[in-house]
């Protein structure tokens, strides 16, 4: 009788009817669609800066920043724009191919080799 509660009862008494062993039976199915992959999303930050050559620099310290406390961010997607001027947005960083598929995490139009992201990473391209 100690056994008979209700809940255990009526699991038990679902699961005979379903012919399955209570171990190795869940009375959860799985779900019928499988999972949305993930989408891209765009975070806007807002800050003041006197020129546009400081905005820039802010900016690729801010998305630095970020990638090293969130590493899933692509940091490479990095872009600048006015408030105003959203439609007007240039990239932060370079983004060049490399030779392995990997893309250059140096700063737009920087001068000589393209370098893969990480410490160490590999260099390619024209350099001086």
């Amino acid at each position: 009788m100690r056994d008979n509660r209700p809940p255990y009862w009526r699991q038990r008494r679902a699961l005979e009817g379903l012919g399955a062993a209570r171990e190795d039976a869940s009375l959860i199915a799985a779900a019928r669609r499988p999972a949305r992959p993930g989408r891209f999303f765009t975070l806007h930050l807002g800050f003041t800066a006197p020129d546009p050559e400081s905005a820039r620099e802010l900016a690729v310290g801010y998305a630095e920043a970020l990638s090293l406390l969130r590493p899933e961010l692509a940091l490479g997607a990095s872009a600048l724009s006015p408030a105003d001027a959203w439609q007007r947005a240039e990239r932060l960083f370079c983004g060049a191919s490399g030779p392995d598929g990997e893309r250059c995490a140096d700063v737009a139009g920087h001068p000589g080799f393209h370098h893969a992201p990480g410490p160490g990473g590999l260099g390619w391209g024209d350099g001086d």
